[in-house]
């Protein structure tokens, strides 16, 4: 049984592994560069140690020191979250090497599907539906132009390795080809160390639709439902739900048969996910795996009330899977938006710097995975991700109703965020008809800049601000004037109190 795990990860994913360890009594380590010294998961964890300056290569990719400080501080298992070392084969192998116990798949497993190109290769073996390309790297922009011509245009130029919508390149026309090969590879190669390629054909408008598993080391695979991830900018996911609002169960079975089915055909352990596009026809076809820990993980949580941070430390742990895939039931629907500190109204560019003012939001059926506080330096050496709201539901439209509430209670001040952005999709009449693929935002924000959302959405949580503000000046002897949003009977309470009495606001 584990005693202590290192958290090779920082932001709300860390906050994340640290709350599932203290609840299962386990103690925590956390790594931090110098940007994060003051970040909640150091700041929570029962030891923290500085990896080195805020460039992740020379602090969160440096899986040599991360090793030593487990070592140094007897922890006998390590939980990389996403990113970073998550999908790192050699990192895996050095953690088995040293005898520390990596919460993932088996290095082994990890190399056959943690590649997308030997991913479509085991998805052929298994008799998965994939789409047409090659199942290798592209040696040269010749080469590409070959496969291209033999499955015909449109075709989608991807990174062998990493995700997120870096290293992928849509391609209409072949005298394109050769230049899109370059960038597309160049920027693989930045993102991942590795520039190789692969090509296949794209689909038109499908959706993303993807499949939760979870596989114990007794052979025992399940799938626990499908999220739509069709809400993506540039190829990276936005807003993700649980269930998807066009899988019936007939094919919520197969794809979810036959992403167990490759799992098992490469051995594969502990939490993964295996993703499809769906085409207007409702025909599926392999994508890719992910060899860890979603970000999206917490809507699957919600809809079927199953810890996957637990459920990987146990199998970890070598213990089986609690429940068989009849035990499996989808219960309501959930919805998480991811909070950025970017800028909509200046082509997303990131937003760091302090947070002045943080009002979170609550209430039923809205859970906030969190790595900020009030007075957080964001800092610019990271992914720009600040929390992931979730709101849960009996049904979709209650959902979007309980976001939309929850939206409209946060603030963050100080850093532009993408919170109007969400406002304007769960407002849009294609959003709630579910009438999405993954071209839909893009088309959304051409359409209307994310920037022209009615300034009245967020007027609830504007007025909390400055009713704030004057309340604090008034307990400080000024006569500052409530805002005009508020009403009056609101104002006179504020003022008088109830009975005519002086109200005096408590200090936060």
């Amino acid at each position: 049984m584990f005693r202590k795990i290192l958290i090779a990860n920082r932001g709300e994913i860390a906050l994340r592994i640290l709350r599932a360890c203290r609840e299962l009594g386990i103690s925590t380590v956390a790594v931090y560069s110098d940007a994060d010294r003051a970040a909640p998961h150091v700041l929570e964890a029962d030891e923290a140690y500085r990896l080195g300056p805020p460039p992740a290569p020379e602090s969160y990719l440096r899986g040599d020191l991360i090793l030593d400080i487990a070592r140094r501080t007897a922890a006998n298992a390590i939980h990389p979250g996403y990113g970073f070392l998550s999908e790192n084969a050699d990192f895996a192998q050095a953690c088995e090497d040293a005898a520390i116990r990596f919460i993932g798949p088996r290095p082994s497993a990890m190399r056959i599907l943690g590649s997308k190109t030997n991913a479509r290769q085991a998805a052929d073996e298994a008799g998965m539906p994939r789409t047409p390309g090659c199942v290798h790297g592209l040696a040269s922009p010749e080469e590409a132009l070959d496969v291209a011509a033999a499955i015909g245009y449109p075709v989608m130029l991807k990174a062998a390795a990493g995700g997120g919508g870096k290293g992928m390149r849509a391609v209409l026309r072949a005298e394109d080809l050769p230049s899109a090969f370059a960038s597309a590879s160049s920027e693989a190669e930045r993102a991942f160390g590795s520039g190789e390629v692969y090509l296949e054909k794209l689909i038109e408008r499908p959706r993303h639709i993807e499949i939760q598993l979870l596989a114990d080391e007794n052979g025992h695979c399940v799938s626990l439902g499908e999220r739509e991830c069709s809400v993506q900018r540039r190829h990276q996911k936005v807003l993700e739900e649980a269930p998807s609002a066009v899988v019936d169960e007939d094919l919520r079975r197969r794809m979810g048969e036959a992403a167990v089915r490759l799992a098992l055909s490469a051995g594969y352990t502990n939490a993964g996910t295996v993703e499809f596009l769906l085409d207007g026809d409702r025909n599926f076809y392999f994508l890719e795996m992910n060899t860890r820990l979603q970000v999206e993980h917490p809507v699957t949580e919600l809809v079927t009330g199953h810890d996957l941070v637990h459920l990987q430390i146990r199998i970890a742990q070598g213990e089986p899977l609690p429940f068989a895939q009849r035990d499996i039931h989808l219960r309501g629907h959930a919805i998480e938006c991811r909070i950025y500190a970017e800028d909509p109204g200046n082509n997303f560019m990131p937003s760091p710097g302090r947070i002045t003012r943080l009002l979170q939001p609550g209430g039923p059926g809205i859970r906030e995975d969190s790595g900020i506080y009030e007075g957080w330096v964001v800092p610019v050496d990271y992914d720009p991700m600040l929390s992931k709201l979730i709101a849960y539901a009996p049904t979709r439209a209650l959902a979007i109703a309980r976001m939309l509430r929850a939206l409209d209670e946060y603030v963050i001040g100080g850093i532009r965020t993408n919170l109007d952005l969400f406002r304007q999709i769960l407002r849009d009449p294609d959003f709630r008809a579910a009438g999405i693929d993954t071209g839909y935002l893009d088309r959304l924000l051409a359409a209307s800049s994310p920037d022209q959302v009615n300034p009245a959405s967020s007027a609830p949580a504007i007025a909390a601000v400055a009713i704030f503000e004057a309340t604090k000046n008034a307990s400080n002897g000024s006569a500052a004037a409530l805002p005009s949003s508020a009403s009056a009977w609101k104002t006179a309470a504020r003022r008088e109190g109830i009975g005519g009495t002086d109200w005096t606001p408590r200090r936060p």
